[in-house]
């Protein structure tokens, strides 16, 4: 097998991302210890366990956005490098609500990003986006306007208006209502069943279960 090979799952399927070793502390405190994780195409993998174990880091470390101490990190194959373009295009990563355009309204914002990532008939996938995820109401509105459940609503529709094959999330369901919590577990499974790949950290545990997600328990020190 040459190094690009992408890693199999006990399945058979390939490991869209394949993490190995992976190590990180903070001030001499372990937080990430020796962790190796795979994530199929196709599959739903949820990161779960108490506040304080690493999760985020954890997830920060495998885009490449914090340093690790040790380990390494592919996706298909190669090395999942943040830098890369081809990285960045395949690669969807929703961890908070910070990366906003503060200037341009929400429709504008999706829009950008739907013209950066070349999409085709981007004003009908902004449209459907915004629908989908029911604020085409707040359309016209600049994003710190908006409430907290908004603001999540649009991170979540960016993953509709870009193409990605992983997509990965930090705590999805924060701010959400118990619609937007159904709509997002029905939507990951469906993207799963597409053949896309999700990596995402939840405390809910409804939505890890009707997402179809493959449970991964972190408890500290992993």
């Amino acid at each position: 097998m040459s190094d690009h090979d992408p890693v199999r799952l006990p399945d058979g399927g390939p490991a869209r991302v394949h993490a190995q070793g992976l190590r990180k502390s903070y001030a001499g405190r372990p937080v990430v210890t020796d962790l190796s994780l795979e994530v199929g195409a196709g599959e739903v993998v949820a990161l779960v366990g108490p506040n304080g174990v690493g999760k985020t880091t954890l997830l920060r470390c495998l885009l490449g956005t914090e340093s690790s101490d040790a380990g390494t990190v592919t996706l298909d194959g190669a090395p999942l490098r943040d830098q890369d373009p081809e990285v960045r295009r395949a690669v969807c990563a929703i961890l908070d609500d910070a990366g906003f355009y503060p200037d341009v309204t929400v429709l504008e914002h999706l829009d950008v990003l739907a013209r950066a990532h070349g999409v085709p008939d981007p004003d009908e996938l902004v449209d459907a986006a915004l629908a989908e995820l029911r604020i085409e109401h707040v359309a016209d509105q600049v994003p710190w306007t908006l409430s907290s459940g908004q603001r999540r609503r649009l991170s979540l529709a960016v993953a509709l208006v870009r193409p990605w094959s992983l997509l990965v999330l930090d705590e999805p369901e924060q701010r959400l209502d118990a619609d937007g919590r159904s709509w997002l577990a029905d939507h990951l499974a469906a993207q799963a069943a597409s053949g896309r790949s999700i990596l995402m950290a939840s405390h809910d545990a409804g939505l890890v279960s009707r997402s179809g997600a493959r449970v991964v328990e972190l408890h500290g020190d992993v």
